[in-house]
């Protein structure tokens, strides 16, 4: 108890949190503007008839042509979060427009979405400004050199976190033993110079595969012990590097790539910070400051009690699946916000009958309801389809049919597998109700995924 104490009495270099933040805020910034410059708004956001809710956070609702005002306070906010300029204020904004915005479609979905939530929602209760910032330059007496070392420690621990449940999701008969889905993925890249005919031999996706997993399982800790930390950097590098050549996944590779950073002890982070500094013409007063900065004790307490609480969640959020029965890759009931990256491949068909008391019925175009995007998500996800079955039914009650019933022609192929049917053409999706109960309408899959 007495180590446990003397570590949360412990300082640190403020250094490494101010490039940390410094870096999120402008990466962030730079993401909302490619966002908005390639039309993706509009098209995400504006567009669909339709959204997608999460469970229980129904009350997140599309905002219309105001998408863009929502947008550019997100974007406004990051850019203040990057310089310190009125943090407390920028940081907690940052986070409730940021995750709103992943909050309005279900869709949109990505993993790295939900880690940037997060990281925001831990950067809060941080005195990411109490150096290098706006803040410090105009009030002094927060001007700090020293700040306790949990708090990027939370940062390094979140990060590991991410990477150590990537890997365990890994371990997986599909992923180990049938290099899938690389195995489908890594030929469609053949045509790429140099490195695209290796993908056409089986071991290179087995080389993929393994080293995926061992990349995932062992990174956080290598990063953390000094003796391994810039070499396990590089690794990061041409992983993630690599990673961002061959898959279209945004900006999550080079999100990954600066955030590793903060890993790296004082000095690197000191020399950035001269740099910047000189670079800006800034006086020297700004970056020589020794001060420490505490936190009051019950305000530490109370810090500290909210953080626990929070990493409890993230401990065993990703493992809720345990709660399911079925197929995970297959029901999907536990799948999101568990730091599963590309596991899996999943093609579907889902053709929609509305049926009334009377006899009356119609067959249904998705394409007068759903964006291609929603069509093809919603096709493999039962959760999704049944939001769709509901959305059919209240459309067509207002359209005068009398207790509609919704079925489904649905056939989901996972990693490469014969399609088969995800849920019965005679299960009317009307009458079932989304909960965190598992969904006994889905059809099993009668074939195992062995691991986690």
């Amino acid at each position: 108890m007495k180590t446990v104490k003397d570590y949360f009495q412990k300082l640190t270099s403020a250094a490494p949190l101010a490039v940390f933040r410094i870096a999120t805020g402008f990466m962030i910034f730079l993401s909302i503007i490619r966002f908005w410059t390639k039309g993706w708004i509009e098209l995400l956001y504006i567009q669909p008839r339709y959204y997608f809710t999460f469970y229980g956070f129904e009350f997140v609702k599309p905002l219309g042509e105001y998408t863009y005002l929502l947008f550019f306070i997100c974007g406004l906010s990051a850019l203040f979060v990057a310089l310190g300029f009125l943090y407390r204020i920028a940081i907690s904004t940052l986070f409730l427009s940021f995750t709103y915005i992943e909050l309005i479609d279900k869709s949109t979905y990505l993993n790295h979405y939900y880690f940037i939530s997060m990281v925001l929602l831990l950067m809060i209760f941080l005195p990411a400004h109490h150096y290098f910032s706006v803040d410090a330059y105009r009030d002094k007496r927060i001007n700090s050199g020293y700040i306790p070392q949990w708090c990027p420690d939370s940062i390094k621990l979140m990060v590991c976190l991410l990477y150590f449940f990537s890997g365990l999701a890994k371990l997986n008969s599909d992923w180990l033993f049938e290099a899938l889905p690389l195995k489908i993925w890594l030929p469609a890249r053949n045509d790429m110079p140099v490195i695209g005919v290796l993908f056409n031999y089986s071991w290179v996706h087995f080389l993929f595969s393994w080293a995926g997993c061992l990349y995932d399982l062992s990174i956080g800790f290598l990063l953390w012990n000094r003796k391994t930390r810039l070499w396990s950097y590089v690794t990061v590098v041409v992983f993630h590097g690599l990673t961002a050549l061959l898959f279209p996944i945004g900006m999550f590779p080079y999100i990954m790539i600066i955030t590793a950073l903060i890993f790296f002890p004082e000095d690197l982070h000191k020399k950035i910070i001269l740099s910047i500094n000189t670079m800006l013409r800034l006086p020297g007063d700004v970056i020589n400051t020794t001060r420490q900065f505490r936190f009051p004790p019950q305000i530490n307490r109370v810090l500290l009690s909210v953080l626990s609480l929070f990493f409890i969640v993230q401990l065993f959020l990703p493992l809720r699946y345990l709660l399911y029965p079925g197929e995970l890759f297959w029901t999907e009931e536990g799948y999101r916000f568990s730091w599963r990256v590309m596991l899996m491949e999943k093609a579907g068909y889902a053709q929609f009958t509305v049926k009334d008391s009377r006899g009356k019925f119609v067959v249904v175009n998705n394409n007068d309801f759903l964006t291609v995007l929603q069509e093809k998500m919603m096709s493999t996800q039962p959760d999704m389809i049944l939001q769709y079955a509901h959305i059919l039914r209240d459309h067509y009650k207002k359209l005068g049919f009398r207790s509609p019933q919704v079925y489904i022609d649905s056939y989901v192929a996972l990693n490469g597998r014969r399609g088969r049917a995800m849920i019965s053409s005679e299960t009317d999706l009307a009458q079932q109700e989304e909960s965190l109960y598992p969904k006994a309408w889905i059809l099993p899959l009668n074939d195992e995924i062995k691991g986690f």
